[in-house]
């Protein structure tokens, strides 16, 4: 797999790379991209907008992850918005390129789409506890789910995450006032804690265990 990453960094740092602050707009709703984003540093979120004007995020693209690739491969029309959620340098490619690069390399295709899939468990996941869960439930599974992809591991099974409360209103689907009270109440029991901007996980394990109690 070593290989494939090297191969993926090889090919698409030859283009021009780009630094965009954090809340910048790389790829609007309704408009089809100019370019495949290759990430080498930051994170990109993928989101609606309710009509409440709720930002409804649907996958956080990361370092070594390259989009939209649905559009690009069968022109899918774009419905929705991309943003960094931190500072992050990317390299811009056009389409075509990004997609002769997939058919001369099966393994690099392979390897994409098992991303594709590891992605698509998450969104069942979240699906599964939309429909049958509770918010208790649903800020659990999305702590979890984030520990796994963005989570700065530490000791004694503590997991860092660089996300607000208003962030995981956003990942859950749940109101901000919902969020803000559930992790209270997880906050007394010690499970999460705050550090500065960040929540930490004190026991991922522990989380684990209580989402089949939570539902």
């Amino acid at each position: 797999m070593a290989d494939v990453t090297d191969k993926i960094h090889d090919f698409f740092s030859k283009y021009p790379k780009h630094t965009y602050p954090k809340g910048q707009i790389l790829v609007f709703a309704n408009e089809d991209p100019e370019h495949i984003f290759y990430i080498t540093k930051g994170r990109v979120r993928q989101y609606d907008v309710s009509y409440r004007g709720d930002e409804i995020v649907l996958n956080v693209f990361k370092q070594g992850a390259f989009f939209p690739m649905s559009w690009a491969i069968n022109r899918t029309p774009n419905r929705y918005f991309a943003k960094t959620e931190v500072e992050t340098e990317l390299h811009v490619v056009p389409p075509d390129d990004a997609v002769a690069f997939l058919r001369d390399n099966p393994d690099v295709t392979y390897d994409l789409l098992s991303r594709v899939y590891r992605g698509t468990d998450g969104l069942l996941g979240r699906v599964v506890h939309l429909m049958s869960g509770t918010a208790r439930s649903r800020l659990i599974y999305e702590l979890i789910i984030e520990c796994r992809r963005i989570g700065e591991k530490q000791t004694a099974g503590k997991c860092l995450l660089d996300l607000t409360e208003v962030d995981l209103a956003a990942r859950s689907g749940l109101s901000r006032e919902t969020v803000s009270r559930e992790m209270g109440r997880m906050k007394k029991e010690g499970w999460v804690d705050v550090v500065g901007k960040k929540i930490r996980v004190l026991d991922c394990q522990q989380l684990k265990q209580a989402l089949g109690t939570a539902i």
